[in-house]
Order: structure tokens, then C-alpha cells, then sequence
């Protein structure tokens, strides 16, 4: 036991003779739920969790345990039980991610199904509950490996994170000295990726005075700069106009082309269906669907498929009285 979760002593599993015995399971079989291991000390003491004692559990300082984790070096992200707790809610749900290299990538789930969370904990930015991740086959949890990651890595994050007090280009200058890049392929670069995005029209304008659509242009554009092996896009396509649109999936599909890794969330399935070529669907925190997009289409619409594997139909939504009367 785990001197943090006396409290819940009733409800936790002990281990006898190397075998897990669940409380709720009679105190006879193996618990059938994901097996946790605290840091409270080595030997490590093992837990099984249920959801009626989700609270049990500490908000951070575990490793999921599940056997070996064999790392694929064909896999740009491999996770194994990735899960993700805020207090006693599960954001993310023992998820296993399999993104093979050369892929672009679809991440889809409804509002709060976890997407952000997801990918928050695979660029860094959020440490996981549990669980275990590779990123282009090296473990970020290793200082070392976690800094090789990240100079092979591009992130456009939801909420951009710009320095909107600096230019595109002084914006774009930093991000490439961040990188260790010389000068003269930071100029070089710069000039190609404003001049590709529309950007290089007026070189005095900061940030804060940018179109949202430009400013989506813009993180897409420092993302690329280092020219990463892999690329993570929290939903680029909200709010950008229909021109800002197409230049953003025409960039990313000569990213992929070249054999590079995009790993793309959205809620935009047109712009799913047209680009990515695998899909994996996040619904209440669980990975419902994960597969190749025409094996997940069988001949129907991506929506038709999203809309089935994460519970939802027509027949189950709400009308509004007040226009069902005018009919």
C-alpha cells in the first residue's frame, strides 16, 4: 500500500505470492481494470483501480505496468496506456497510440473528449498519470532523449503562444536561434516560409495587429522552420477563412510528401477526410477507433463512421420546441 492512499485501504488491491487480488472481485481474481505502480519507494507496491475509486489514486508519480514495452523504430509515436487525471476526473483513458512514420494523422473526438490532453502530454507540455510514450522512438521521460525529441519536433498548439510584440520575421529569427540553426539558413528559410504564407507584405507589422487566420499562418511557419521529422497541429483550421484554408493543407501535404509525420486534431472532418490517411477517434477519454481512414470509411462518410463510434445518431438529439410548433 501507498502511505498516501491509507485512507482508501478497503479499496485497494493487494499483492500476494506475485498474484493482484481485488477487493472487488471478491478478493479471488486478478483484477480485471489497468494495473498501476506507486513511487512510494522499491519494491513497488501494485494497485488496481476501478472507477468507483478513482480518488484513491495519486494526481501525478505513476507508471503504468503492463509487461514489455516494445519500442517499433517504424512508429513516430508509439504510447502504451498513455492516461491523463485531473483530481479524481480521467481526461485520458489508457490510450494506445500507434502513428506510423510517413503518416498524416487524424485525432478526432467530440468537445472534452480528451484530444488536447492527449497531445499536450506528447509534445511535453503536460506529464501523463500513467502510462508510457516513445516520440520518433526515444523516451521523453529521459532528459537526455526529451531534448533530441524536441529539436525533431514542430508544435502548433491551440492557443498559438506567439510573442505578439515582435514581427514575423523577428518572431521567426528567435525560433530558429532556439533551434541552434545558423543565420543564413534561418534567413533563408524565413523568407521562403513568409513568402509562401503571405506574410512578407508589410515587414514592420507585429504580431498583435495579425488576422487570426494570420497568426495560425505564422505558428505553422515556425513550426516548419527547423524542418521537423514530426509535427503536431492542435486544431490549425479553427477560425482561418477558406484562402488561409487551402494554403495550410497544401503546405502540410508537401510536408508529408516528403515523408515526414503529421499529427493533426480537428473537428473539421471534411479537412480530415481530404488529408490525413489513418484516423484514431477519442470519445470520453477512450481510443474507440484507430485504423486506416478507408478501412474506418468502408465505403460510407467519415462522419457517418465518427458519428457511430462515438454514440451519437440523429434520433437522439434534442429539437427546439418553439420551431417544431411553426412546422
Amino acid at each position: 500500500y501507498g502511505p498516501r492512499a491509507s485512507a482508501q485501504r478497503a479499496f485497494l488491491c493487494k499483492r500476494v505470492n506475485g498474484v493482484i487480488h481485488c477487493p472487488q472481485a471478491n478478493g479471488q481474481s486478478e483484477c480485471r481494470q489497468r494495473r498501476y505502480q506507486l513511487n512510494f519507494g522499491r519494491p513497488r507496491a501494485i494497485i488496481a483501480t476501478h472507477s468507483q475509486r478513482q480518488a484513491s489514486l495519486p494526481e501525478s508519480g505513476l507508471d503504468l505496468i503492463q509487461g514489455n514495452f516494445w519500442v517499433n523504430d517504424e512508429l513516430a509515436i508509439q504510447t502504451q496506456q498513455l492516461t491523463r487525471f485531473f483530481g479524481q476526473q480521467c481526461a485520458v483513458d489508457a490510450i494506445d497510440l500507434h502513428v506510423a512514420c510517413g503518416t498524416f494523422y487524424g485525432f478526432l473526438g467530440p468537445n472534452g473528449a480528451g484530444k488536447s490532453t492527449t497531445i499536450k502530454m506528447l509534445t511535453g507540455l503536460l506529464e501523463p498519470s500513467a502510462g508510457r510514450i516513445r516520440i520518433l522512438g526515444l523516451n521523453p521521460t529521459i532528459p537526455e532523449q526529451s531534448l533530441a525529441i524536441k529539436r525533431r519536433i514542430g508544435v502548433v498548439p491551440e492557443d498559438l503562444a506567439l510573442f505578439e510584440n515582435l514581427t514575423a520575421t523577428e518572431y521567426l529569427i528567435f525560433v530558429g536561434r532556439m533551434f541552434l540553426l545558423d543565420r543564413d539558413t534561418i534567413r533563408q528559410r524565413s523568407q521562403e516560409l513568409l513568402s509562401m504564407m503571405r506574410l512578407d507584405t508589410d515587414e514592420k507589422k507585429l504580431t498583435l495587429e495579425f488576422s487570426h487566420g494570420m497568426k495560425k499562418k505564422l505558428a505553422l511557419a515556425a513550426a516548419l522552420l527547423p524542418n521537423p521529422d514530426l509535427l503536431f497541429l492542435d486544431e490549425p483550421f479553427e477560425g482561418v477563412d477558406a484562402v488561409t484554408s487551402r494554403v495550410l493543407r497544401e503546405t502540410l501535404t508537401d510536408f508529408v510528401s516528403r515523408g515526414s509525420t503529421v499529427f493533426l486534431t480537428s473537428h473539421v472532418l471534411e479537412i480530415v477526410e481530404r488529408l490525413c490517411s489513418h484516423v484514431g477517434i477519442i470519445s470520453e477519454g477512450k481510443l474507440v477507433e484507430q485504423s486506416s481512414l478507408e478501412e474506418l470509411r468502408q465505403g460510407s462518410s467519415l462522419e457517418q463512421r465518427f458519428l457511430e463510434k462515438v454514440g451519437r445518431s440523429d434520433d437522439l438529439m434534442q429539437k427546439l420546441s418553439w420551431l417544431e410548433d411553426r412546422q
